[in-house]
């Protein structure tokens, strides 16, 4: 796949990236190009059955590989700037491949992080192969962007083990995963303190997919039910009274990864406002000559340039171990789904009334990249969140030049 389309060849030949991820973007370019039958047919398919058929050929065609820590690098690497240039890639291509590569790796990471020797060899090498597709269940209807005010309650029993007791919502392969990892209250103390994470299995007595739920951009998704879901003590992920800090640990690393993921949208939105400008036929010339048409392409050029800087830093400075790394993902992520909801809207208004037409890429994309700015949190709470971050070190040596 030439890497003209969905990557900056230029980006990718900053010192940000070394040549195992340049090598890395071209595979998984050119194993994108080579699956657009596939594409159409999952688009045909509802959304569980195109996410099982996804997550399992994501597995079988070594994708996922890097989730199974006994398997070896396999010449793909898996640190944070291989998962973004993978998401910018699969979200060019088909969002559905993006959506099923990134909960089985957002389900995955907190076992790699924080699972047990034991709880890692249960579940990660068939996460691998996408033979065992997992899901993260922290949202609630009254606890979204707040995970301190999750209320699902988990409460030990005579037997040493937990009862859990309430309801999840908006969870992303809810209704076909087979297992879960959930963020419930366990009291250990007041608010992020009291919360524990577990690994439920899908077929536990107790726990069932309530209700199903039909997105702006087909999905799987769907509420779950706990009623009396009694899961053993070792079904604890890390420690009890921990499941907050693995709970924003696993999302202060994936915001970036939605980034990359709106980057892949947005260049998408972007060459294809491109090729219809050069070939619509306006008057005696193209679309491409009038000049408004040049100043909308050369903002889109722009936006996405930051975006892909923005995204690339943030993965590397995680990568390379930085205590701030967190600072940096809520800026990438906050900057690149805003700005692709941007190039989205300006790539269908260039193209007018074929822009609309259901189906068609820019209609596509115009649903597709609406949630990203609610994903792993909102961009209200990425401004909150990236405000509580300023130097006031320096705001008060500035006080001095006011």
């Amino acid at each position: 796949m030439s890497q003209l389309t969905s990557f900056d060849p230029e980006i990718l030949q900053l010192p940000f990236y070394d040549e195992r991820h340049r090598r890395l973007a071209d595979a998984v370019g050119t194993w994108c190009d080579d699956r657009a039958d596939l594409w159409e047919e999952i688009r045909t398919e509802s959304p569980e059955k195109a996410g099982l058929r996804l997550v399992r050929r994501l597995g079988e065609d070594g994708w996922l590989a890097f989730l199974d820590p006994d398997a070896g690098e396999e010449g793909l690497p898996g640190d944070l700037r291989a998962i973004c240039l993978l998401r910018e890639a699969l979200a060019y291509a088909e969002d559905l491949a993006d959506f099923a590569f990134s909960i089985q790796t957002l389900a995955a990471t907190p076992l790699l992080r924080y699972g047990s020797e034991a709880q890692q060899r249960h579940y990660l090498p068939r996460m691998a192969t996408g033979s065992l597709i997992g899901a993260f269940a922290v949202s609630e209807e009254e606890a979204g962007s707040d995970v301190a005010a999750v209320a699902l309650r988990a409460e030990r029993d005579a037997d040493g083990g937990y009862l859990l007791n309430g309801q999840k919502a908006w969870i992303a392969n809810g209704s076909i995963a087979d297992v879960y990892l959930v963020i419930a209250r366990t009291g250990e103390g007041p608010g992020p303190l009291g919360l524990t994470a577990f690994l439920v299995p899908a077929d536990t007595p107790g726990v069932r997919v309530g209700k199903r739920l039909d997105a702006l951009a087909p999905r799987s998704f769907a509420h779950l039910v706990f009623e009396d879901c009694r899961v053993p003590a070792d079904a604890v992920l890390g420690r009890p009274g921990k499941g907050f800090v693995i709970a924003m640990d696993l999302l202060e690393r994936f915001r970036m990864t939605v980034g990359a993921a709106a980057l892949g949208f947005a260049r998408r939105a972007a060459d294809t406002a491109l090729a219809r400008a050069r070939t619509r036929r306006i008057g005696t010339g193209k679309l491409i000559d009038l000049q408004l048409t040049q100043a909308t392409l050369a903002d889109m050029d722009v936006q996405l340039n930051a975006a892909a800087l923005l995204v690339a830093r943030a993965a590397w400075e995680a990568d390379r171990g930085s205590r701030r790394f967190a600072r940096h993902s809520s800026i990438a992520k906050l900057y690149a789904t805003e700005e692709a909801q941007r190039i989205v809207d300006s790539a269908v208004q260039l193209l007018g009334a074929s822009g609309v037409v259901k189906d068609g890429v820019t209609e596509r994309l115009y649903r597709q990249i609406r949630s990203l700015r609610i994903y792993e949190g909102t961009s209200e709470v990425m401004r909150l969140t990236i405000a509580g971050t300023l130097d006031t070190r320096r705001a008060a040596r500035a006080v001095g030049d006011v």
